[in-house]
């Protein structure tokens, strides 16, 4: 069933491609225009540059494995190309994986304020350093993917359910390293994801709980630009999560019950990839209001579209309501 799914994954996997380097390459250039108007990159920015760069990467070599593997079904090329592919595929997930992560330990630095003045002299250690960090966290993960070559194995099941060098965690030792790889490419970015799910939701709570008690309306505090932080960095977690465990499932299928499904990870990470660039586009106030300009000017050229266009300013509130609140 699998061996027939191929090609539909294949097509599925491509029109996400569209979608996922459209939308990185946007962040890209936004930041590059924002670069030339400041001069400089905050560090959000620096790490949303690194990840859509890394997204990009990631989507144009998997894609291109899995088109050669599609024209080249009998495998009649060396095995060598396609598994420097793979491992470069393996690498950028790892990259991608912690881009985010790191992303959202940002955020968290900065929307929650911890007593504990050890942790925050951790926390400024690292963040002075953002760009040597989004510099050394490709190549750990190409460290990371290295051994790959060594422990694993190449294996080609049925010409049906056949995949172009593919290697695949047979011995202990393969094994072992792909509890190894799962462990630090998917499980501790997840889990420092979720600490900082945790601290931005005990924060919101926080600030909610003080905006209930305050008597005074007019010196209750206010979210206001941070709530669209906080909905990006949540949906972040979420996203992660929920991919989190679908990675997991699909590689405990191929390591323990043998089943040589990888492109079906393929598929799942475009999603994921895709996911992530819409949610940060909406996180960015200047990217999303961007965005809207841009499509709403794309649509003046085809009149008969007009009524796809979006308001790109919220309807203020008429007179009447404001003194019925």
């Amino acid at each position: 069933m699998y061996g027939v799914n191929k090609s539909s994954l294949w097509v599925m996997t491509g029109l996400l491609a569209i979608t996922t380097i459209f939308f990185n390459v946007y962040i890209f250039l936004k930041s590059l225009w924002n670069y030339r108007q400041k001069k400089k990159w905050s560090p959000s920015e620096t790490i949303i540059l690194a990840l859509s760069l890394s997204s990009v990467a990631h989507q144009l070599v998997c894609y291109f494995w899995m088109t050669m593997d599609e024209v080249d079904s009998k495998c009649r090329m060396a095995e060598m190309p396609y598994t420097v592919m793979l491992l470069f595929v393996y690498s950028l997930k790892f990259t991608i994986m912690w881009d985010t992560s790191f992303l959202t330990f940002y955020y968290s630095t900065k929307l929650v304020n911890t007593p504990n003045h050890c942790y925050t002299q951790i926390q400024a250690a690292i963040l002075r350093h953002v760009s040597l960090a989004v510099f050394l966290i490709p190549l750990f993960g190409l460290g990371t993917c290295m051994p790959m070559l060594v422990v694993f194995q190449p294996e080609n099941f049925t010409s049906a359910n056949k995949d172009c060098g593919v290697l695949m965690p047979n011995t202990p030792s393969g094994k072992a390293y792909e509890v190894v790889y799962l462990l630090l490419a998917d499980v501790l970015p997840g889990l420092l994801m979720m600490k900082c799910c945790i601290s931005i939701s005990v924060h919101l709570a926080i600030h909610l709980r003080h905006m209930k008690a305050a008597t005074n309306g007019a010196h209750s505090p206010k979210l206001g630009s941070q709530m669209r932080v906080i909905k990006m960095a949540l949906s972040l977690v979420a996203v992660f999560i929920l991919f989190l465990v679908i990675d997991l499932y699909v590689n405990y299928q191929i390591s323990v019950n043998h089943e040589n499904i990888i492109t079906l990870t393929f598929f799942f990470t475009s999603i994921y990839t895709t996911v992530t660039a819409m949610v940060l586009i909406y996180g960015k106030k200047t990217f999303w209001k961007a965005l809207i300009h841009d499509f709403n000017i794309g649509l003046d050229e085809y009149p008969c579209l007009s009524c796809l266009k979006v308001p790109e300013q919220k309807a203020e509130p008429s007179s009447t309501e404001k003194g019925k609140t």
